[in-house]
């Protein structure tokens, strides 16, 4: 009796463990985040969408770190250089999303408020976390098993051939000559005795 497939509960149960995790990694980016935003924004009066950039910048290292180490350690590591410069342009992607909310309550509402750019700060990061955690599982840190196409195409079409080893029917021959045969042959000819080749000579 084939059994019925996983529903929707099943599957959020499974990710239940690594959901709270990444909450809790990402609840650390987030102070970084918002906290870096407003502290730049409101005390050192940095350009809204600078501020953002820098601290957003700031929380990918956190985020990175805590993601690799300790949320998504049970699933497969790619070559690190490749991880980090996937996590670097999905994280970009999220920082577009924020960027974008705050462009467009700033500079689209006229909102110049520390209030409305708090709260927009937070929208958009709120966003780009959820973007950020479906695309860390699908193209960073990968299921066990699991290979992207990307890694595939990269590996090396050169065929898999077996350990190179010599014939043995090519001793075949030689093995089956009885002993006293090959000791004859290996031996030299005596004095006035007949030939190895069996040939006589013509009186």
């Amino acid at each position: 009796m084939a059994l019925p497939a996983p529903g929707p509960y099943s599957r959020v149960a499974a990710m239940l463990p690594e959901l709270l995790k990444f909450g809790i990694v990402g609840g650390i980016g987030t102070v970084v985040d918002l906290g870096g935003a407003a502290l730049l924004h409101g005390k050192y009066h940095v350009e809204p969408l600078a501020a953002k950039a820098v601290s957003t910048s700031l929380a990918t290292v956190v985020t990175y770190l805590g993601s690799r180490f300790w949320t998504f350690k049970h699933r497969e590591n790619q070559e690190l250089s490749r991880e980090a410069v996937l996590f670097v342009a999905l994280n970009l992607v999220g920082l577009a999303i924020a960027e974008v909310v705050v462009g467009l309550v700033t500079y689209g509402l006229g909102l110049h408020g520390q209030l409305e750019y708090n709260a927009a700060s937070f929208v958009g990061t709120g966003f780009g976390t959820i973007f950020r955690y479906f695309a860390y599982r699908r193209w960073v840190f990968l299921a066990p098993g699991e290979r992207t196409d990307a890694a595939q195409d990269a590996a090396p079409l050169v065929p898999d051939y077996p350990p190179w080893e010599l014939d043995p029917a090519y001793f075949a021959p030689a093995a089956a000559q009885p002993a006293a045969a090959q000791r004859a042959a290996a031996a030299p000819a005596a004095p006035g005795g007949p030939r190895p080749s069996g040939r006589h000579r013509k009186s």
